[in-house]
């Protein structure tokens, strides 16, 4: 089994095992749903060609293997599991309200937000496209899954060709409504380019942060050096295309990026724009110099902003009560795995 199995890859193997185009979508559809083996009058392997039938039971235990549930932690608004990867490198994703899922797309990340716990290991290494579907499979085992967004550990850009291998199986064979497929980034010209020539195109979530480039370079200082407003106007436009609004994704941290200056440039950048803003106060980690705004601040931000023609949803940070922020349970695990190991005394020598 390979590291970072891709779906083109699997799609090769079913073929090499004597399935036609018919039997090949039978197989996928099951796994990106989650369906049962055995449901219906007829069993699967009745309907598969017979060396396909007979790899199937390993076939299937491969595929489970892709993303194994580690622990889960339960919250109030949804669940945060922490999943390991057949190579025992671990990520996580997150049951989110409503049916949604987030899930990730590498073992880190490369574009060190400052604010963000997985930036702080820096980037791993890439998940294959059959690595994020098998996310949404594991999640779909523990409930039904109808939304799912690519926001969770890792730059989506980073990875542009399996993200969107994995969106393309996930809105054919996973049978998730296109609009219900969210590609989240920092910003990327890739992506702009990208997005619109696939046969499904997800909705755009842009991670924006600060409409001040200065602060945002220092908030988020390996994304691309592109002007917020160009990322904005290039946002605006594919949704125009798509006719989903994109989504601006604002991590609300006290004192740096809640004051009047940016309620004046979101105001300007996002007024009249196919576009809905997402205020999401930070779920605080633990050795990082930043705190959520008080309750009543974000709230009074987002009524500021929505009287003003933006609109502006207050969302609340997923897991909060269980200090679940993107990369901290995977670092908690880290660190437990650290403490287990034996420590070699160094003796100086003389």
């Amino acid at each position: 089994m390979m590291r970072g199995m891709h779906i083109h890859t699997l799609r090769q193997r079913l073929r090499a095992l004597g399935a036609q185009p018919l039997h090949e979508a039978r197989v996928l559809r099951h796994w990106a749903q989650a369906l049962p083996w055995h449901a219906g009058r007829r069993r699967i392997e009745d309907l598969l060609p017979l060396a396909l039938r007979q790899a199937l039971p390993d076939l299937q235990s491969e595929l489970d293997s892709l993303a194994q549930l580690h622990s889960a932690h339960p919250a109030e608004d949804g669940e945060r599991l922490l999943l390991r990867l057949a190579d025992g490198q671990s990520v996580e994703s997150v049951l989110l309200p409503r049916g949604g899922l987030c899930v990730s797309t590498q073992v880190g990340c490369a574009v060190s937000c400052r604010f963000c716990m997985t930036g702080r290991s820096g980037l791993l290494r890439q998940l294959g496209s059959a690595e994020i579907v098998a996310q949404v499979a594991l999640a779909r085992r523990r409930r039904a899954v109808h939304k799912v967004v690519f926001m969770g550990m890792g730059e989506p850009a980073h990875n542009l060709d399996a993200v969107l291998e994995a969106i393309e199986l996930l809105g054919t064979a996973g049978a998730i409504g296109h609009k219900n497929l969210v590609f989240s980034t920092v910003g990327d010209e890739r992506v702009f380019a990208r997005l619109p020539l696939g046969p499904v195109k997800p909705a755009l979530a842009l991670s924006l942060h600060s409409t001040q480039a200065e602060r945002r370079a220092m908030l988020l200082p390996q994304a691309p050096r592109i002007e917020p407003a160009q990322l904005v106007a290039a946002g605006d436009a594919y949704a125009r295309t798509t006719g989903y609004p994109m989504q601006v994704q604002w991590t609300l941290l006290a004192g740096i990026n809640d004051g009047d200056d940016e309620v004046e440039g979101l105001v300007q950048l996002l007024a009249g724009r196919h576009a809905v803003l997402n205020l999401i106060p930070y779920n605080p980690v633990p050795g990082l110099p930043y705190a959520r705004p008080a309750a009543e601040q974000a709230a009074a931000l987002a009524r500021t902003l929505h009287r003003r023609g933006v609109l502006t949803k207050l969302r609340r940070s997923a897991a909060q009560e269980v200090e679940g922020g993107c990369g901290q349970l995977r670092a908690r695990l880290g660190a437990t795995a650290a403490a287990r190991r034996p420590v070699t005394a160094i003796v100086p020598s003389r």
